[in-house]
C-alpha cells in the first residue's frame, strides 16, 4: 500500500468523512527540500467530516496530524491541510 492510500485509510477510519480527498503533489516540488525519485512526500488532505463539528480549525488539524503521525514522521515531507465540519443533518 502507497503512502497516499495509508493516508486515505486513517483518515476514513478515524473520521469517517462524508468528502476526502488526498492529492501526491510531489512532482511539483521536484528540486525542493524532502523530494525523492518516486514522489509521495508533498500531499494535499482535504477532508470533510461531522467528526470536526466544534473544533477550531487547528484543533482539527491537530486531530488529522495526531492521526498521520507515523507518516509525517517518515516519509511525508509536506503535509497541506484542508479541514472541515460537515454540516450535513444525519439521516
Amino acid at each position: 500500500m502507497g503512502v497516499a492510500e495509508r493516508i486515505e485509510a486513517k483518515l476514513r477510519d478515524a473520521f469517517a468523512p462524508a468528502y476526502l480527498e488526498v492529492v501526491d503533489e510531489s512532482e511539483s516540488h521536484r528540486g525542493h527540500a524532502g523530494f525523492r525519485e518516486g514522489g509521495e512526500t508533498h500531499f494535499q488532505v482535504h477532508i470533510r467530516a461531522a467528526a470536526f463539528r466544534g473544533d477550531s480549525r487547528v484543533a482539527a488539524q491537530r486531530r488529522v496530524n495526531k492521526v498521520l503521525a507515523e507518516e509525517l514522521a517518515g516519509p511525508v515531507h509536506a503535509l497541506a491541510l484542508r479541514v472541515e465540519a460537515d454540516s450535513t443533518p444525519a439521516p
